[in-house]
């Protein structure tokens, strides 16, 4: 039961008498948790006007969600783009700033965007406590809706690019750093992009960087557009990077930094091809993991809060002890503020509570500069009990819950887009199944270039007519397209899925390559009118 003392043996041993109802699910199980046993505690001393709202039921029910941080023309959108591969109502690209909103990247069944003012009041989002940022923020948050594989298992949330100086921190009209530590508290990974090509940490982002603070265990960096310099410069950039992070973030876990060029193009300096398809590929198994690490997650967040709440409590109903009765209010409040760091050394020493527990004190005195002491909450026990119990006895058996969740699920459990290219064949790891448009061509057309491509496909050494995928790879690489492309290409070429080509397939992956350098989209399924035709019989034969 935890650390106990006499005068609540009577009230636990009562309680004990009632075996706890078992949970159906993790999510139901937070939820009941969070209304019965922490909620109470957090409405008695006024923790919402202190440090988050209160949770509602879509903070637990909804998907997993990504945060996109970065200073602008780091490629947040392009990457968004790049893992869908499809465009997204709202998005726009260029090297000026052009995301100067919010936007959640979220599953619908229509394509359309939904104003901020109608998000928060939507039961089912998860946003409704954003209202609190006023109409200056509402105006720059937009909900972009479409029908796409991998939005079935995540949501995107784009936000502003973040620049230099001073200025665009006046103009924005509403607090930047709150609303993203508020995103913070509740996505279940934080990507920072940075752009290799121009390394620069600004203040503002400095900023942002350090109000994400507590939440390092969600942050992954990605140092983009790596492809644009030589091995030598990536080399002193992504020093820099680290040594930039270290002094901002400082904790003992160095943040994994991910290098590469998360977008559908050829690669500019080919050179570090091997590390950048290496660094994808961890990349999209983490976001494709966050599914199955959604439960864990969310248990793990509602622990972090508890704690805070904890600590909270004691903070306020030890100020109110100390205020007089009568007179002197105004005075004895602005020497407690004053104070509050030993106010801080007293609760850590009485309760054993960790320093990196309290809330940060600068913070915290502003905070309570407006509020009216007397009217704060005296130590309720029960209260308290009541989150301790939830600490030491239900959330150990939310746990079990968890793992059973866990193994329910596949390890990765995003589908669609981008992912289905590192899913297949030499260019991946495991399978999947894709989506796209096709191509509108009336002929084979394929034909038409066979006879430059069959003369390839001889150099390859072809046993029995076939070349293998370590052959074929070693030529599509040539093209420089990026992994994810080349293993659709792949997955599309090897039509009768045997992991070889005949001279057909050979054919069909080059002219796949074409299409795509000529900068159009892969179909997700072949089309008809590209199989190759020895093959069409078995198209129909295996289902396809």
């Amino acid at each position: 039961m935890g650390k106990m003392t006499m005068s609540q043996l009577p009230v636990s041993s009562s309680s004990d008498k009632k075996t706890p109802e078992p949970f159906q699910d993790v999510s139901q199980g937070l939820k009941k948790l969070y209304r019965t046993k922490l909620f109470p505690l957090e409405d008695s001393y006024q923790f919402h006007d202190f440090h988050s709202p209160a949770l509602e039921d879509a903070d637990f029910d909804n998907k997993p969600m990504v945060l996109l941080v970065g200073q602008y023309s780091t490629g947040k959108t392009t990457f968004i783009r790049h893992l869908m591969e499809q465009d997204f109502p709202g998005m726009r690209i260029g090297p000026e700033p052009t995301t100067d909103s919010f936007i959640a990247v979220m599953h619908g069944d229509q394509d359309g965007m939904i104003p901020g003012n109608a998000l928060v009041v939507d039961p089912k989002k998860p946003f409704r406590k954003l209202n609190a940022f006023g109409n200056a923020f509402l105006n720059r948050f937009t909900c972009a809706q479409m029908s796409n594989p991998v939005l079935e298992s995540i949501s995107i949330i784009d936000t502003p690019g973040i620049l230099s100086g001073e200025k665009q921190r006046i103009s924005r009209g509403y607090d930047f750093a709150a609303v993203l530590e508020w995103f913070a508290e509740r996505v279940d990974r934080i990507i920072l992009l940075f752009d290799a090509h121009k390394l620069d940490i600004s203040d503002e982002f400095s900023e942002v960087i350090r109000a994400l603070k507590n939440h390092e265990d969600k942050m992954r960096v990605v140092l983009n557009k790596a492809d644009q310099i030589n091995t030598q410069q990536l080399m002193r950039v992504y020093g820099a990077l680290m040594w930039s992070l270290g002094k901002i973030i400082n904790t003992p876990e160095v943040v994994r930094v991910y290098i590469g060029s998360f977008w559908a193009q050829p690669l500019l300096i080919p050179d570090n091809r091997k590390l950048f398809e290496a660094e994808e590929q961890d990349l999209f198994q983490d976001i494709q993991g966050l599914p199955r690490n959604a439960a864990i997650r969310k248990l793990n967040d509602l622990i972090k809060r508890a704690r805070l709440a904890k600590v909270h409590a004691y903070i306020i109903s030890s100020l109110k002890k100390e205020m007089p009765s009568v007179f002197g209010k105004e005075n004895k409040k602005k020497e407690l503020i004053a104070n509050l760091g030993e106010t801080y050394l007293k609760i850590e020493r009485e309760h054993q509570i960790s320093p990196g527990d309290f809330p940060k004190l600068k913070k915290m005195q502003e905070l309570l500069a407006g509020h009216d002491f007397s009217k704060f909450s005296t130590m309720k026990p029960k209260l308290l009990e009541a989150v301790e119990d939830m600490l030491a006895n239900d959330i150990a058996r939310l746990m079990t819950l968890v793992r059973q969740e866990e193994a329910a699920m596949p390890s990765q459990a995003v589908h669609g887009g981008a992912f289905e290219g590192t899913m297949s064949g030499p260019f991946g790891h495991g399978y999947g199944e894709g989506a796209g448009e096709g191509i509108d061509e009336l002929e084979w057309v394929v034909g038409r270039d066979k006879p430059s491509y069959d003369e390839i496909f001889y150099t390859l050494s072809p046993i029995n007519g076939k070349v293998s995928g370590a052959a074929a790879k070693k030529e599509m690489v040539k093209s420089k397209l990026p992994n994810t492309v080349l293993g659709k290409i792949w997955k599309l070429a090897d039509v009768d899925k045997d992991g070889y080509l005949d001279d057909e397939e050979f054919a069909l992956a080059n002219h796949l390559i074409k299409v795509k350098l000529e900068g159009h989209e892969l179909p997700g399924k072949l089309p008809e009118h590209l199989v190759p035709p020895s093959k069409r019989h078995q198209e129909i034969d295996m289902g396809e």
